[in-house]
Order: structure tokens, then sequence, then C-alpha cells
């Protein structure tokens, strides 16, 4: 029986957070641990220059990530583990893939659109102003990662929901181009269950608002933000509404079914926002502290992180230098001999 291939990618240009393991890398290394499953996970480095250009944040944020997923217990021997950069045929691919996209189809991608209604808001005369080729071009970078690979699944959020169907489209018109079965359609998939956790001022967690709690903070630092969880003045012995509150949605998305109700129970009750605060935290703390420590090992160790990744690179290029001759021939770029 084939192997289901599932892709997932993370941009690197900031410290994990825990909305990011809630909704990406937990279900992306459970699924790493699965035979059935053909598990390619990258660090979106290409994807960071979009965004980003201090260097410094990029490559910290690479070694952070890799460390991240690393302490977390990804299967690197069943899933595939590498750095975007580190594979010289996603950017070739990318360019075989830019001469069969409609333009008309990247006018339509949402962080384009975002970009110049933003300029049209602000006034300015060029719709355009300050908008690179990386974003406007950013949806075919995303399916050569992903057609590359031959995906079946790509796990997303629903403002990603886009890209894919965009990588579906390219893919449709390569084969139809070229004739030939070379891109399967890629399908997204987003996990209902997987909610958007909120940060420390009730807004979705993001990096953008400044707003995160980081993954492996030590323990002081997380009980500090832990406490700066915005809440309302309710009192001690006030029943309390734990759907609309973003303490109560941490928890529950860490803690077992039964723990939630319990807490669910406590809410209920009036339980005081200290109190829940300090259970919040003492339950986070203790969930998180084993990986804590490998993480820190792990970053005290940046060889053996450039080792796994240069593993998951090879196991990586034994497929893509082959796909790559394939489709060099099919376009016209074949060897004469």
């Amino acid at each position: 029986m084939s192997q289901t291939r599932v892709l997932t990618g993370i941009t690197t240009t900031g410290t994990p957070h825990l909305g990011n393991y809630v909704g990406a890398i937990k279900p992306a290394i459970e699924a790493s641990q699965d035979p059935s499953v053909q598990s390619f996970y990258f660090l979106a480095d290409f994807h960071a220059l979009i965004k980003c250009q201090d260097p410094k944040r990029v490559q910290q944020s690479r070694l952070e990530i890799a460390a991240t997923w690393l302490a977390l217990g990804l299967d690197t021997d069943n899933a595939i583990f590498y750095r975007q950069s580190d594979i010289p045929e996603i950017p070739e691919l990318t360019w075989l893939l830019s001469c069969v996209c409609a333009k008309g189809l990247m006018n339509r991608a949402h962080a384009y659109k975002a970009a110049v209604a933003e300029n049209e808001e602000a006034g300015n005369q060029d719709p355009d102003k300050g908008i690179t080729m990386g974003l406007f071009g950013y949806p075919v970078l995303m399916a050569a990662d992903i057609l590359m690979f031959n995906a079946h699944k790509v796990p997303v959020g629903r403002d990603q929901i886009q890209h894919i169907e965009m990588a579906r489209d390219i893919a449709g018109r390569f084969n139809h181009l070229y004739k030939g079965e070379y891109f399967t359609l890629p399908t997204a998939v987003v996990d209902e269950k997987s909610q958007v956790l909120g940060g420390l001022d009730g807004r979705k967690m993001s990096k953008s608002y400044n707003n995160t709690i980081p993954l492996f903070v030590g323990e002081k630092k997380l009980q500090k933000l832990v406490r700066k969880i915005k809440t309302n003045s309710l009192e001690p012995g006030e029943p309390k509404d734990p759907d609309s509150c973003t303490l109560f949605q941490i928890y529950a998305a860490f803690a077992s079914d039964e723990e939630t109700a319990a807490m669910r129970r406590q809410y209920a009750e009036g339980i005081g926002w200290g109190d829940a605060k300090n259970q919040v935290f003492e339950y986070l703390n203790a969930h998180l502290e084993a990986p804590r420590e490998r993480y820190n090992a792990l970053m005290e160790d940046p060889g053996h992180i450039e080792a796994v990744l240069q593993r998951g690179a090879e196991r990586a290029r034994e497929e893509t230098a082959v796909t790559m001759d394939t489709l060099r021939a099919t376009v016209g770029l074949g060897r004469f001999s």
C-alpha cells in the first residue's frame, strides 16, 4: 500500500509560541510517527526573506524552530526534515512553474491584494509601492514546495487554503501544457478541532501583535506571561464564561477532555482569576518542562541540529534531483546525450 504524502512548512521569522504548537507543530509531530504517512517537514527559510531582511533574526529563528521540532519528538527516521534553502531544485521548479502560471492568478492572492489595498487606503499613487516580487510570487514558491514531492495533503490554516488551490491550478496547467500527469493535485487539510489560540491581549496569538507566549520560555517568565493574560473584572465567586476566555482556551488546548471539563466546572463555580492563572501556569510548566530541557540542550549543540537537517536534505534530494531531471527533459531542457 502506498503511503499518503503530507507536507508542512514553518516560516523562520520568529520564536515558536504556544499558538504555533497547538495549531501546527503538535498535529504534525503526531503525523510524523504514523508509518502509513510519508511526512515532509521543512524550514521555510526562503519564504522568511519575503518579510524579513534581518539576517541574524532569520538565522536564529531557523535554529530555534529546528530545535523546537526535535525537542517535541519529531520522528526524523520516518519524516523527512529539511531546510528549504538546502534544496536547490525548489527555486528551479519555482521558475518552471512561474512560466506556466497566469499573472492574473497571482493578482488574486490574498497577501498581494491586502498590500495593494493598504497602499490605496494610504493614498499612495502607486498601488504596488513597497511590494516585492517575492511577495507577489510567493504562491508559486509555495506551489513548488508542495508539487516537488507530489504531496497529497497539506495541513494549513483557513487563511492558507487559497494557496493550495493555486498550487492545484498551477499543477493542472503544467500537466495540461506538457500532456502528462507530472504533478499530483494537492488537497488542503484544515483541522476544524484545531482552534486559533488567543494571545495575552485576547487577539489571535501572533508575532505581529507582540502578544505571544514563547513555547520554551523559562519558568519564571512563563509565570509572568500567564499572569498578563487579559481577563475581565468578575470577582471570585461570580460564575465565569470559559468559552470567551483566552486563559481557558490556552488551558484546554493542552489539557485532556477530563481536565478541561473539571476546569469548566471551576469557572461555573466562580474560580478567582488569580487562582485560575496559577493553575494554568502550573499545568503548562509541567507539560513543557521535559521538552524545554531537551530544547535548551539542542540549542547548545547546533552541530547536532545541522547534522539532522543535512541528513534530511540528502533524503529529500534523492527525490528532487530525479524529479527535476524528468521535468527538465519535459520542458526541453534535457541533456543532449
